[in-house]
């Protein structure tokens, strides 16, 4: 049986670095992944399409999606997530390192307007 994914929600409004080390993280840990696609609609806090954005995790990740180890899905835009109590899955935050957190989306998508 394929072992579950862990759930990888957000924009990636530009995919980048930052989430590319993220997911390789646990990837080197033989854990699966399933990328949330938080369906934005196009503005330009939000200047990708959903398609954009899952064809560049596609290419990055070309291996990994071919062997099912990672999969891309699209979902509605919410405002948080919630749980109960005994939900039977994992709440985990990864910490990278503060290199990799200091990538923002919103630097690189304000420095691509000034090109």
């Amino acid at each position: 049986m394929r072992k579950l994914p862990y759930l990888y929600p957000g924009r990636f409004q530009p995919f980048h670095y930052g989430h590319e080390t993220f997911i390789k993280t646990l990837l080197r840990e033989g854990e699966n992944v399933c990328i949330v696609l938080r369906d934005t609609g196009v503005s330009t806090k939000n200047p990708y399409t959903f398609e954009e954005r899952k064809e560049v995790i596609e290419k990055v990740f070309k291996k990994e999606v071919k062997e099912r180890r990672i999969e891309v899905i699209k979902i509605r835009d919410f405002k948080g997530i919630v749980h109960g109590r005994g939900v039977g899955y994992k709440i985990r935050e990864l910490r990278l390192s503060d290199v990799i957190e200091s990538i923002s989306g919103t630097k690189i998508r304000n420095n691509k307007k000034d090109v």
